[in-house]
């Protein structure tokens, strides 16, 4: 039981750290798009690592409460109910989906890529329901969604796997026996 504890206070440490160090990390903004997005210093990378040392399932609640801080602490460009889902607690939330993928280089960066991707769904789904009405004339919703959100996760995508592929080989030595 003493040790099931100190191993449970051992995530939510973590958590709370990679939570803060993410949140820290989207301030530092390479390019940030008008209506929200922006290429940041990798601000994805903790929680995606924290998913791969301690598994989808935790990660899923760090990334969500991730989510749930971006959102209440960042610029509000819509109120919108399928907004606050799909670009907050849906998008940031799948980055936990890393931690499916934690045994091999490989497998990181595969994770990495489908939380990126799933992220990209969230903010695509988001963007053409709510934020269409921005579409130049003549341009389909879900086109400009698309183009949109590819603009800055794209970039977003690259640097993560960067990180996450540099920092693999000492997480590897520093990562938890569960």
């Amino acid at each position: 039981m003493e040790n099931k504890r100190k191993m449970s206070t051992r995530i939510m440490v973590e958590a709370g750290i990679m939570i803060a160090l993410a949140q820290i990390l989207s301030y530092v903004k390479i390019f940030e798009a008008p209506y929200g997005g922006s290429v940041t210093a990798g601000s994805m990378v903790p929680i995606i690592i924290f998913s791969l040392r301690w598994g989808y399932k935790h990660g899923l609640v760090a990334a969500i409460a991730y989510g749930i801080l971006q959102f209440v602490l960042g610029p509000k460009y819509s109120y919108h109910i399928l907004s606050i889902f799909f670009d907050y607690l849906f998008a940031f939330g799948v980055l936990g989906l890393a931690g499916l993928f934690k045994n091999t280089r490989t497998g990181s960066i595969i994770g990495t890529s489908l939380a990126v991707f799933l992220r990209f769904i969230g903010h695509f789904i988001s963007g053409a329901i709510v934020f269409g009405i921005y579409a130049p004339e003549n341009m389909n919703p879900f086109v400009y969604s698309a183009a949109y959100n590819a603009g800055y996760l794209l970039p977003e995508l690259f640097i993560s796997v960067l990180i996450v592929s540099v920092l693999y080989a000492p997480l590897q030595k520093a990562s938890p026996a569960i």
